[in-house]
């Protein structure tokens, strides 16, 4: 099967290294890739945000499953939007990532269902954090 990869990090270069594996994986596409992933996947200038041309070059290419790895994507819907287009996407959907884009959201909820986490505090200035040190 083809599978894409988004992303340029690390965490990219790992995943498709794994897919590379898989007897399972034909080709994999690496959404724009890095110099590690062009020498296991083909790397395809396009910009993460770009959801259209994605969507577009994964059905040109007959894309099994998407793999994305950057929080901006996905805080910003691509997996919801690709889902919409008939793609299976391994990733969190937009409202799930709001976890990871928001450390004051995620406290919060946590405090909220007593969910066991550090203490923390959350400051809108540097102000605050300059008054909370002096304590």
């Amino acid at each position: 099967m083809n599978i894409a990869v988004i992303g340029s990090g690390g965490r990219e270069h790992s995943i498709c290294f794994k897919l590379k594996q898989s007897k399972q994986t034909n080709k994999i596409f690496c959404i724009p890739g890095n110099a590690g992933t062009s020498a296991i996947a083909e790397n395809i200038n396009i910009d993460v945000l770009n959801f259209k041309s994605i969507s577009e070059f994964l059905k040109n290419n007959n894309i099994k499953i998407v793999f994305v790895g950057p929080e901006v994507p996905l805080v910003k819907g691509i997996k919801d939007y690709l889902e919409k287009k008939g793609f299976f996407v391994f990733g969190p959907s937009k409202a799930a990532s709001r976890l990871e884009k928001s450390k004051s959201f995620t406290k919060q909820l946590c405090k909220k269902y007593k969910i066991p986490t550090a203490q923390y505090k959350s400051f809108s200035s540097m102000k605050g954090v300059k008054e909370y040190i002096k304590k």
